[in-house]
């Protein structure tokens, strides 16, 4: 079974972006979600897309499964999204051994900078950039599931200070 394992951080400054090896726009939304489960579409940079499914709702890990699927299906799904579609462009940052993946979020959500790391285990402890904030891992509010699927429900209560 797939397992991902990040850890997520509010950025605090724009010190990653001179180190930024790739840029990538994302748009994705959310085809079904519950408490622990999400069905996920994303299209990348226009050209390809993914259908992903996640289960759990743990503070760091949870099973995951992705699959490609045509651009034109992804554009599809997305028009029946719950909420809202996420669009944001990510940025690839290497730092100390781990790649740290920066979402700068426009749309509804402008203002919003996020940065995760992906990792092997959990105990895994990945060196923290100076320009990381407060990690936000175990804050629901900031998942991407609840950036599109809760906003019109709490949109004042997300903190955009690291």
């Amino acid at each position: 079974m797939a397992k991902e394992i990040e850890r997520k951080f509010l950025v605090r400054n724009d010190g990653w972006h001179s180190k930024a090896e790739t840029r990538s726009i994302l748009r994705q939304g959310y085809i079904a979600s519950t408490d622990d489960r999400s069905v996920r579409v994303r299209i990348l940079d226009g050209k390809s897309a993914r259908l992903t499914v996640k289960i759990g709702r743990s503070t760091v890990t949870r099973d995951e499964f992705e699959y490609d699927i045509p651009v034109s299906d992804a554009e599809e799904l997305l028009q029946s999204a719950i909420g809202l579609v996420i669009e944001k462009t990510r940025y690839r940052v290497p730092h100390a051994g781990f790649v740290w993946e920066v979402d700068v979020f426009s749309g509804a959500h402008r203002g919003l900078v996020i940065a995760e790391v992906e990792m092997k285990s959990e105990k895994d402890d990945p060196s923290h950039p100076a320009w990381l904030g407060r990690e936000v891992s175990g804050d629901f509010r900031y998942s991407n599931q609840a950036l599109a699927t809760e906003f019109e429900y709490d949109q004042d209560a997300l903190s955009h200070t690291a």
